[in-house]
C-alpha cells in the first residue's frame, strides 16, 4: 500500500501498529500516525526520527473542526494519490464494569469517542479513500486499493456475550460494528474494503497487566492478517489471527 493513517498512536496498539508497518519488508510509503499531544508521544517521535515515512499528525479527534486540516495535510503529502487505508484505532474505556457503577456521563463520553469520532473521521477522509480507489481501479478490493479498518472488540459481539456488564465500552464497540457493516454496504460499489478487527486481550494501558497477549507480536499479526483481506472479508468482523467472529 502507498499510505495508511492510524489514529491513537502515542502508545499501546496504535504505536505497535506503526512499528509493525515500518518493520515490513516493503513498508508503506506514508504512515500517518495521529496523537493528541506530540510532545508527550516521545517513543513515536523517536520512531519517526528513524523512519522518514512516518508522519505524525497532532490532533484531538474530538475537535471535529480540525478534520479538514488533517485531510489537506495528507492530500498534500501524498501528492494527490489519496489514502489507501484508514485504521480507526483510537478509543477509550470507562471505569465502570457493572450495572451498579455505570454512569450516564461516562457512557456518553465513551460513545462519543468510540463511535461518533470514527464515523465522522471516516466521513472526512472518504474523499481521500475514494481518490485512492479510483487511482487503483485495476486492483481488487483490499488494502492495496482502499480500506477502512475499525478497531473493535470481542466485547462488541452480541452473540458471544456471556460475560454481561461493560455497558459503555461493549455497547460502543457493538455500535462501531454496526457502522462497519453500514459502511460496507454504502461503499461496496466503490470497492472500499470495510472490516471490524478484534485485536485480542492485549497488555496495554486499556487491557491491563493481566492480559495474555503482548503488543509487539499481536500488532505484527494484525498487520499480517489485514494485508491478506480481500472482497470476501468485506463487511466482516475478524480477530487478530484472521478468525471470523459473529456480530
Amino acid at each position: 500500500m502507498n499510505s495508511i493513517l492510524i489514529t491513537g498512536c502515542n502508545r499501546g496498539l496504535g504505536l505497535g501498529l506503526v512499528k509493525a508497518l515500518v518493520a515490513l519488508p516493503k513498508p508503506p510509503k506514508h504512515v500517518f500516525a495521529t496523537c493528541r499531544n506530540k510532545e508527550q508521544a516521545k517513543e513515536l517521535q523517536q520512531l519517526a526520527a528513524q523512519h522518514p515515512n512516518i508522519h505524525i499528525i497532532e490532533i484531538d479527534l474530538l475537535n471535529f473542526n480540525e478534520y479538514d486540516r488533517v485531510v489537506k495535510e495528507i492530500d498534500d503529502i501524498t501528492q494527490g494519490q489519496g489514502l489507501n487505508v484508514l485504521f480507526n484505532n483510537a478509543a477509550i474505556s470507562s471505569n465502570e464494569q457493572s450495572l451498579s457503577t455505570v454512569k450516564a456521563d461516562e457512557m456518553l463520553n465513551t460513545l462519543n469517542v468510540n463511535v461518533v469520532v470514527p464515523l465522522m473521521f471516516t466521513k472526512a477522509c472518504l474523499p481521500l479513500l475514494e481518490k485512492a480507489s479510483k487511482l487503483n481501479d485495476n486492483m481488487e478490493m483490499g488494502l492495496q486499493r482502499a480500506a477502512i479498518i475499525n478497531m473493535s472488540s470481542l466485547l462488541g459481539s452480541i452473540e458471544k456475550n456471556t460475560w454481561g456488564s461493560y455497558y459503555s465500552y461493549g455497547t460502543s464497540k457493538t455500535a462501531l460494528n454496526s457502522i462497519t457493516k453500514a459502511l460496507s454496504v454504502d461503499l461496496a460499489s466503490q470497492k472500499i474494503l470495510c472490516v471490524s478487527m478484534h485485536p485480542g486481550w492485549v497488555r496495554t494501558d486499556m487491557g491491563g497487566p493481566m492480559a495474555p497477549l503482548e503488543v509487539g507480536s499481536t500488532t505484527t499479526e494484525i498487520i499480517d492478517t489485514i494485508l491478506k483481506f480481500n472482497a470476501k472479508h468485506h463487511g466482516g468482523f475478524y480477530q487478530h489471527d484472521g478468525q471470523q467472529l459473529p456480530w
